[in-house]
């Protein structure tokens, strides 16, 4: 019975050491290829972003972030609102395709941005900007 306990628990141990060990996370090795910008119409933005080397879709709609916020910045104004990114993957290459409005004050809406904010924490990730 001690013996069949003693088994039990050696079991258990080596079980537990396998259910906490965490795989480690592949490296996140950028490619950022380019932003286009397009003003539609007086403050409505589209960026086209493409990369190389995108973790998920979020990297992508990061990077198109970063470009809506530098854009508005250099407009001379200070937040903008994200309307939609549609984001597709071929061949190894992502793109996003995000559309933005921009404004000189808080825009209405649950998903807006800073650009100063945005910008900032862009350049301390080494996310380009326009």
């Amino acid at each position: 019975m001690i013996r069949a306990a003693l088994i039990s628990l050696g079991m258990t141990a080596s079980v537990a050491g396998c259910v906490n060990a965490q795989p480690e996370a592949a490296p996140f090795h950028p490619d950022y290829r380019g932003i286009e910008t397009q003003l539609l119409d007086g403050d409505l933005v589209n960026f086209v972003v493409t990369m190389g080397g995108a973790r998920t879709a979020e990297d992508v709609s990061d990077y198109a972030e970063c470009a809506a916020a530098q854009y508005t910045l250099i407009r001379g104004y200070g937040f903008a609102r994200h309307l939609r990114t549609n984001v597709e993957q071929q061949g190894g290459l992502w793109r996003g395709d995000a559309v933005y409005t921009i404004s000189s004050a808080l825009p209405r809406g649950l998903r807006t941005i800073d650009a100063e904010v945005v910008a900032a924490h862009c350049a301390e990730n080494g996310i380009p900007t326009v």
